[in-house]
């Protein structure tokens, strides 16, 4: 019986270690329900790879400083992300970690049911 206990204990201890502890939290609204707080300004990636931000088309390079401009003296910034369903994830992860980086909040946006 102690060698079972013993034998769980190592599976829970290596299956712990397996967890990234490094994984961008993302607030994920249910489709059902809205977003509690207001966010500061809309972000848009289209099938095109076309950025927008609020409705205006920017350069993608250029898109942490524009965001950071857009985002200045926000008392909580945030983003809301509307990704096309076409986008690569590697372009999505790239506004994460850029919103990351700044310690701005940042909402996906989904289609209600």
């Amino acid at each position: 019986m102690t060698d079972l206990v013993f034998l769980l204990l190592i599976f829970f201890i290596i299956l712990s270690t397996l967890v990234s502890p490094y994984a961008l939290p993302v607030d994920l609204p249910v489709s059902k329900n809205k977003a509690k707080d207001k966010q500061t300004i809309a972000l848009r990636i289209d099938q095109d790879l076309i950025y927008s931000v609020d409705n205006t088309i920017i350069d993608p390079l250029s898109l942490e400083a524009i965001l950071a401009g857009e985002l200045a003296g926000a008392e909580k910034p945030g983003i809301v992300l509307h990704v096309d369903q076409q986008v690569p994830t590697g372009k999505t992860v790239e506004v994460l970690d850029i919103a990351k980086r700044n310690q701005w909040k940042i909402v996906l946006a989904t289609k209600p049911e």
